[in-house]
């Protein structure tokens, strides 16, 4: 029999400034997606760097 696994994910806290414009349009977006604003600023930069030409 296969055991239940939960997995914790680590986490850490950061403090950023955005715009107001674009803290409305996150708004938006997580509004009509259902998703918390953390797991949209997680999902954005995981794209942006996943699909970014830089040497990371």
């Amino acid at each position: 029999m296969k055991k239940f696994n939960i997995e914790k994910e680590e986490y850490i806290n950061k403090t950023f400034k955005i715009p107001v414009k674009l803290a409305d349009r996150m708004n938006k977006v997580c509004d009509n997606k259902n998703v918390s604003m953390n797991k949209l600023v997680v999902k954005c930069i995981e794209f942006a760097l996943d699909n970014s030409d830089m040497d990371i």
